[in-house]
């Protein structure tokens, strides 16, 4: 296979797993790394795929955030239900409100996969964080990740 048929599938690879669990591209990345021709290019692509794809779970969160907002005003959940929602997102969402804490969370999930990046996606975008700053942290991210991966491939 050609470096841009590569790179065009492992973009589509990527977006697909950002958006669908079950398609795993720590998967696809170890396995790009056995066509050791290809892999930086399927690397790059693989990254940039996974980014578009948590770019448009941020978007949809950033958006949707005041639909939401606006419905839980309305109806007012049972006593414990809201404060156990309250207890967990309070806390996440000023912890990604914060620049200075917010984008070592989304590199760190992005590298690491802990908090998983599909969640940091979602709180991400309805914090506020800066679109341009969430999709450097997570390619970044992913980049560190997928590289990592495949490097033992590479070598052996």
């Amino acid at each position: 296979m050609s470096s841009l048929a590569e790179a065009v599938v492992a973009l589509g690879y990527g977006v697909a797993s950002a958006l669908v669990p079950v398609v795993n591209a720590e998967a696809y990345a170890v396995v790009a790394g056995q066509r050791a021709g290809h892999a930086l290019v399927a690397v790059v692509a693989l990254a940039l795929g996974q980014t578009a794809g948590k770019l448009l779970l941020f978007e949809s969160a950033r958006r949707g955030s005041g639909r939401l907002a606006r419905t839980v005003a309305k109806r007012e959940k049972s006593g414990r239900a809201a404060a156990r929602a309250a207890r967990w997102t309070e806390p996440i969402r000023r912890w990604l409100s914060r620049r200075r804490t917010a984008l070592p969370t989304v590199l760190a999930s992005a590298a690491v996969g802990v908090p998983p990046l599909a969640v940091v996606s979602l709180a991400a975008g309805t914090a506020g964080l800066r679109r341009w700053e969430f999709a450097v942290a997570c390619l970044s991210g992913r980049v560190i990740r997928f590289a990592l991966l495949l490097l033992p491939a590479v070598l052996a």
